[in-house]
């Protein structure tokens, strides 16, 4: 074993960091015998030093951005989050200064994350960011590594556990959306303000980040089209069950002849696929290559120790000497791929309508469907209910997004109809 060890500077000490804290510390003697060095803490940084954390002797900053001018370090972890702010400036300058970057910030690296490859690229430095998706699961190296032999035709998801657990907990209680969220607020899967996570942004991010790596290609944040959760009811994941579906929110990124699509919204996933029976926070990544075929990951997506584990990783390739460029090919070589045109997709869908139970109804929504092109599958309707409205729910066969969408807003506007419909998507596996 060498001598010299990784020498670390850590901005940025919260659930992550603490928990890279304690693994480098707890793993210590393990880590040094797999890296043929020790992996050394030497500077850390946060507004306040938590005294729960084994930082004995390790220098202490209040301000990142000195920390990352000042210190003698090898490699910089942030852990700090925000796609902008103090986590872009102090991985600027630890690029700018040749030293080698591990962060977790799926933020940062899905909207700049093809800047700061050229940095590193220039000053020599590695940039991982395996921690970014999946917590502990190592879909990075997989793709960049692992699946380097194959041409990925399409990457999909589930990549947040909050929303995973709000659906696995809807279904299992009967309960609605806003009573779960609730749950998962009080107990802490789901933050004060949840939008980020059950509106599909954080979704969004991570599936960029795994798109720019499946496809070499860069992916425009703004331009990943998002769905998410809030519309799902109780209602329509009792009919998926009856149907042999599970709802989850999934982002889905393919690449075909008519360029990417990258989207995040929720699904129907046929109980036969492994997908359909990921419950609670666990995340799981299916990817489909040309020599591969599919491959299936599933962990814990979140969390100190599972997070932890994919920082640590990058920093044995570090320690190793182990180097790949960032998105897998330099970044002269990533493609500029089109994107696929809006409404081009295919899919079959699921359509829950609430109408008014009288004559001529059903022959209305036929005659939307039809004229449209769209051809139903199946029809679940029970119960008369003069005064009142009963549900209708349909399926229809694979068809163009863009006439199901046409269809739907004909069938919207009918007298009969009480409240807008909800469509989903039913993926093909």
């Amino acid at each position: 074993m060498t001598a010299q060890p990784l020498k670390i500077a850590l901005a940025g000490l919260g659930t992550v960091g603490g928990g890279t804290v304690q693994l480098l510390h707890e793993q210590a003697a393990l880590l040094a015998a797999r890296a043929g060095r020790p992996l050394k803490l030497v500077a850390c940084a946060a507004l306040e030093r938590p005294a729960e954390l084994p930082l004995d002797g390790v220098p202490f900053h209040t301000d990142a951005r000195v920390m990352a001018r000042e210190a003698d370090y090898d490699v910089l972890v942030e852990l700090i989050g925000g796609a902008g702010g103090v986590a872009l400036d102090v991985v600027g300058t630890a690029l700018d200064k040749g030293r080698h970057v591990v962060t977790a910030n799926k933020a940062m690296i899905a909207h700049h994350g093809v800047a700061l490859a050229e940095k590193a690229e220039k000053s020599g430095a590695i940039l991982g960011f395996e921690a970014s998706v999946g917590g502990g699961i190592p879909i990075i190296k997989a793709l960049r590594e692992g699946l380097a032999g194959n041409r990925v035709g399409r990457v999909m998801g589930i990549l947040n556990g909050t929303c995973n657990y709000i659906l696995t907990t809807m279904r299992a209680s009967g309960r609605d959306f806003a009573d779960v969220l609730a749950e998962a607020q009080a107990l802490g899967y789901a933050e004060a303000d949840p939008s980020f996570d059950i509106d599909g942004i954080d979704t969004a991010h991570k599936l960029a980040i795994l798109a720019a790596l499946a496809f070499a290609a860069p992916v425009d944040i703004k331009a990943v089209a998002c769905e998410g959760i809030r519309h799902v009811s109780a209602l329509d994941i009792a009919y998926a069950d009856e149907l042999g579906y599970r709802i989850k929110l999934l982002g889905v990124a393919a690449c075909g002849d008519a360029g990417m699509s990258i989207r995040v919204y929720p699904a129907m996933v046929p109980l036969a696929f492994p997908l359909a029976h990921v419950d609670g926070v666990f995340n799981a990544i299916v990817t489909e290559g040309d020599f591969v075929g599919r491959t299936v990951l599933e962990g814990r997506g979140a969390g100190a120790r599972p997070t932890a584990s994919a920082v640590v990783s990058d920093l044995m390739d570090i320690a190793r000497g182990r180097a790949t460029p960032t998105f897998g090919v330099p970044v002269g070589a990533l493609a500029q791929r089109p994107a696929a045109p809006a409404g081009s997709c295919r899919s079959a869908f699921y359509i829950r309508l609430m109408v008014r139970d009288e004559p001529g109804v059903f022959a209305d929504i036929a005659a939307a469907l039809r004229d449209e092109k769209v051809s139903m599958e199946q029809v679940i309707q029970r119960g008369r209910a003069p005064a009142a409205t009963v549900p209708v729910v349909m399926t229809v066969h694979e068809t163009d997004e863009a006439a199901m969408l046409r269809a739907v807003d004909r069938i919207a506007a009918l007298a009969s109809i009480a409240e807008p419909p909800r469509l989903i998507r039913i993926e093909a596996l």
